[in-house]
């Protein structure tokens, strides 16, 4: 087979994640596919229901249902039945010297599926890009990632390498199986410095943000005189990352798609007076003890304002949060986060 790089950074690849047992993966997905068209089909009974009835759902039934959604994922303990950190590999304590050495994890194991057909998030799918990184950059991963970092001024952002004295080290939580608030257990994460390896702030994820959102939008603005710096990244790579890509879904959610190493929801509204989609790019993040969010709200920009605005991007709203407590759902709160931020930024 041939497992390009855009199907690693869209995990599309076939290799595995975690688990190693095929059998569980494929009764897993079908248990959520499931799930989903149940929530589908309700959800289309309720349409069928109001256009019978003619009567229109109001704003405040549908804030009361995701209300209610939100205070029973509030009130349930966090990291308590969450599979996923039942995987042995989570808590891998060995030290790998280079990323093509952590290859040997994974390497001889079968694909699950033929790469393209099928979407599968995998850790390791981005181990094996970081071995292309060191191949291609002629230097170690975790050289070049910090060389990167540096370019973008995030200062705070660091390999998470036990050994070393870190300024502000946050330490993590989990809770144990008894409901009880416990310190996380030792791991080394040098095994997957690309997919859940490195420490950063709140600010240094900003930066990043901001980073991405300027060199999506550098090339709608006027460069007047010069005076326009480019952006990190030109922005047709961002929007190609940005981009959603068939037979990928997104677990953390069901608007979205999933596209090159980010998670997409696009602009859609289908009926006037009724729901509308924003288009906004988001990931989360999982780790033994950690739980993260990045999610980025391009502001709408109208065409022919473009070359009138004295203003230049980074236009839109950025919303990262770091908690250091295993499994908390933290994209529904990003997003409602940014909503806020842009429906004050429209009433001004």
């Amino acid at each position: 087979v041939t497992i390009t790089t855009r199907l690693l950074v869209s995990h599309l690849s076939g290799i595995r994640h975690y688990e190693k047992d095929i059998a569980k993966v494929k009764e897993e997905k079908e248990k959520l596919n499931r799930a989903l068209k149940l929530t589908k089909s309700h959800q289309d009974k309720e349409q069928k229901e109001k256009e019978g009835k003619g009567i229109e759902k109001t704003d405040c039934v549908k804030q009361k249902k995701e209300h209610d959604s939100e205070t029973k994922s509030r009130h349930s303990k966090p990291g308590r039945n969450d599979k996923e950190f039942e995987q042995e590999e989570y808590y891998l304590k060995e030290k790998f010297e280079s990323v093509i050495e952590s290859l040997k994890i994974f390497k001889n194991d079968p694909l699950f599926f033929k790469p393209g057909d099928q979407f599968l998030y995998s850790t390791y799918g981005f181990t094996l890009l970081s071995a292309v990184v060191e191949r291609a950059s002629g230097q170690k991963f975790t050289d070049y990632m910090l060389k990167m970092f540096r370019d973008l001024d995030m200062l705070s952002t660091v390999l998470d390498d036990n050994e070393a004295m870190i300024y502000n080290r946050a330490r993590c939580y989990i809770y144990n199986k008894k409901g009880r608030l416990v310190n996380a257990p030792y791991v080394d994460n040098s095994y997957k410095w690309a997919g859940g390896g490195f420490l950063s702030s709140v600010g240094d994820l900003l930066k990043f943000g901001n980073a991405l959102l300027y060199s999506y939008q550098a090339g709608h603005f006027q460069n007047r005189n010069g005076k326009l710096l480019p952006g990190y990244l030109k922005p047709g790579t961002v929007a190609m990352m940005w981009t959603p890509v068939p037979k990928t879904e997104v677990s953390w959610d069901r608007d979205g798609k999933y596209a090159m190493a980010w998670a997409v929801v696009e602009k859609k509204q289908q009926y006037g007076c009724c729901r509308q989609q924003r288009h906004y790019a988001s990931h989360t993040g999982g780790a033994v003890g950690a739980s993260s969010v990045l999610l980025i709200l391009p502001e709408e920009l109208e065409p022919e304002a473009l070359g009138t605005w004295p203003v230049a991007p980074p236009r839109g709203v950025i919303v990262t949060i770091i908690c250091n407590m295993q499994s908390v759902s933290l994209n529904s709160t990003a997003l409602k986060i940014a909503r806020e931020f842009d429906k004050e930024k429209r009433a001004q």
